[in-house]
C-alpha cells in the first residue's frame, strides 16, 4: 500500500521590514537606534529579514528566555559569518579572537585568558592611575575640554603600556598618533559606510578614505611586526606587557603563536581595549554632570576613601559600579552579538535554517521596559535593588564568546573615573540631551562632551 504524503511546509518566520535590506542598512547606518526602536514597536521581540546581497537571512531578538538558550547552546552549532562580520574583518584582521570559531577560537581564548584575569590583570591599576594623573595635569582651572579627547589619550597610553611595555619616546609618540588617525577615518556614519558596502572598498590612491585607510593600516602592521621582530630576538626585552607574554605562551602542542595571530591580537587590543572605553568613560562623565544628584552620590562615596586605599577596595564599591554597569547598560559600545547557524535552530517557536544569522540586541534588551522600568532614564539605583541575570544585562555579550578584555575595560574604567573625580571639579557645557554618533562599528557622545575645569585639588 502506498501511502501518500504531503510535501513538509516550510516553518513558518517572524514578520519584518519588506523595504530592500540595502535601504535598511543605510537607514541603520544613519540612524541605528531610532531604526530599531520602530522595528521592535511594529514587529515586537523578534523579526526577521530574508537574505539579500549584502547579508544572509537574519533575526533580530531581545527575549532574555531566547539569548539564554544561543548563550548556552553547543558551540558547534554556529560559525562566524564572513558578510556580517566584514566591518569587524577589515579593521582587526582575520586571526582576531572575535572572527576564529571552533577550535581556533577556543586555543585562541584559552592561549589569551591569563593577561586579562587574576593578579596579572590587576596589577595594571598602578598603570592606570598613573596614565590618569599624567593626563589631568595638563589641565588648567577655567579651561574647556571635550572629555572623550581626554578619556581616548588615558586608554590609549594605558594600551600601550600594558600591551606594549612602550612608555613615552618617539616610538610611543608615533604609534599612539597613527593609532587616532586610523581609526578616526571612520568617524561618521558616512565614512562608517566604506567598512559595511564592499563595492566602496577601493584603493583609488592615498587621498581617498579606503586608500587613507589601507596605507595606515600597513604601517601599523609594520610598526607591529617590528616590534614583535625585536622581543622575539632579544629575549631579555620581554617583560610583563601582554606582547610578551603572548611571545612566550605554547599552546598543548608546544607550538607559539604565529607572527599573524600576533599582529591581529594587538590589533583588537588597540581598537576595543580603548575606543570602547573611551567612549563610555565620556558617557560616564556626561551623565554625572547632567544629573548632579547622581554625581554628588559618588563622589560621597569617593571621599570616604584615603590615600592608602588599595585598587581592589575601589572597584567594589557599590555606587561606582553602579553607575558604570548603569552607563553600560544605557549605552553599549555595540548593538549586536552574532551567531551564525550550521544547523537548524529553534527559537521563541520558529525554526531557522542553517545560514541563518541570529543578532541577540543588546541595546534593545538593555531598553526592555519589563526589565528595567524607565528604561531611557539613568538610574543607577537599579543595579543596587536588584541583580541582573547573564541574559538580561549583556554589554560584553556571554556564552563562549564573552569579551575576554570584560574584566580589564571594567578595572579601568572604574579607576580613571575615580581619580579624575577625586582630584577635580568639572561643569557639563553640553548641559542637554546627548544623541550618540556611530564611528565605524562603535558609538560616542555627539559632542565629545565639552566640560569646564572649575578646581583642582593639590
Amino acid at each position: 500500500m502506498t501511502i501518500l504524503t504531503s510535501p513538509q511546509a516550510k516553518p513558518k518566520l517572524p514578520d519584518g521590514s519588506k523595504t530592500p535590506p540595502v535601504i535598511i542598512m543605510i537607514q541603520a547606518l544613519i540612524d541605528q537606534f531610532g531604526t530599531l526602536e520602530k522595528a521592535q514597536q511594529k514587529y515586537g521581540d523578534i523579526f526577521y529579514t530574508p537574505k539579500s546581497a549584502l547579508l544572509p537571512p537574519y533575526v533580530i531578538f531581545s527575549d532574555p528566555q531566547a539569548i539564554e538558550k544561543v548563550f548556552t547552546a553547543d558551540p558547534n552549532l554556529f560559525e562566524v559569518e564572513k558578510q556580517s562580520s566584514l566591518p569587524v574583518r577589515v579593521l582587526l584582521g582575520d586571526n582576531s579572537l572575535v572572527l576564529l570559531d571552533g577550535i581556533s577560537h577556543q586555543q585562541h581564548r584559552k592561549l589569551l585568558v591569563p593577561p586579562f584575569h587574576g593578579e596579572r590583570m590587576k596589577s595594571y591599576g598602578q598603570t592606570m592611575v598613573d596614565v590618569t594623573k599624567e593626563v589631568i595635569a595638563q589641565w588648567q582651572i577655567g579651561q574647556t575640554i571635550c572629555i572623550r579627547d581626554y578619556t581616548q589619550e588615558i586608554s590609549l597610553k594605558v594600551i600601550l603600556r600594558t600591551v606594549f611595555g612602550l612608555n613615552e619616546g618617539e616610538k610611543f609618540d608615533r604609534l599612539k598618533q597613527i593609532l587616532i588617525d586610523y581609526l578616526d577615518i571612520f568617524n561618521s556614519p558616512l565614512k562608517s559606510f566604506f567598512l559595511f558596502f564592499p563595492f566602496l572598498q577601493k584603493n583609488l590612491g592615498a587621498l581617498t578614505p579606503w586608500g587613507k585607510f589601507l596605507k595606515q593600516k600597513q604601517v601599523i602592521k609594520e610598526i607591529l611586526q617590528t616590534e614583535i621582530d625585536r622581543r622575539r630576538n632579544n629575549p631579555e626585552t620581554l617583560g610583563e606587557d601582554i606582547l610578551s607574554l603572548m611571545l612566550s605562551v605554547r599552546d598543548e602542542d608546544g607550538k607559539p603563536m604565529r607572527d599573524d595571530e600576533i599582529r591581529d591580537e594587538l590589533m583588537t587590543m588597540l581598537f576595543a581595549g580603548h575606543e570602547t572605553t573611551a567612549s563610555s568613560l565620556a558617557w560616564a562623565f556626561y551623565w554625572l554632570h547632567y544629573l548632579p544628584e547622581v554625581g554628588q552620590k559618588l563622589r560621597s562615596e569617593l571621599s570616604s576613601l584615603d590615600n592608602d586605599t588599595d585598587y581592589n577596595t575601589i572597584i567594589k564599591l557599590p555606587y561606582l559600579n553602579a553607575v558604570i554597569s548603569e552607563t553600560l547598560r544605557i549605552h553599549p559600545v555595540v548593538v549586536f552579538l552574532s551567531r551564525y547557524l550550521k544547523a537548524p535552530f529553534e527559537l521563541m517557536g520558529y525554526t531557522f535554517e542553517p545560514g541563518t544569522n541570529l543578532f541577540p540586541c543588546i541595546y534593545l534588551t538593555h531598553r526592555r521596559e519589563d526589565i528595567y522600568p524607565e528604561p531611557k532614564k539613568f538610574k543607577p539605583e537599579r543595579f543596587l535593588e536588584r541583580q541582573f541575570s547573564p541574559y538580561e544585562y549583556i554589554p560584553f555579550g556571554g556564552g563562549h564568546r564573552r569579551c575576554l578584555g570584560y574584566a580589564f575595560a571594567l578595572f579601568e574604567m572604574k579607576l580613571v573615573l575615580a581619580t579624575i573625580l577625586s582630584q577635580v571639579k568639572l561643569e557639563l557645557l553640553d548641559n542637554r540631551p546627548l544623541k550618540p554618533l556611530r564611528r565605524g562599528f562603535t558609538f560616542t557622545p555627539a559632542t565629545g562632551v565639552k566640560m569646564k575645569v572649575t578646581a583642582i585639588k593639590n
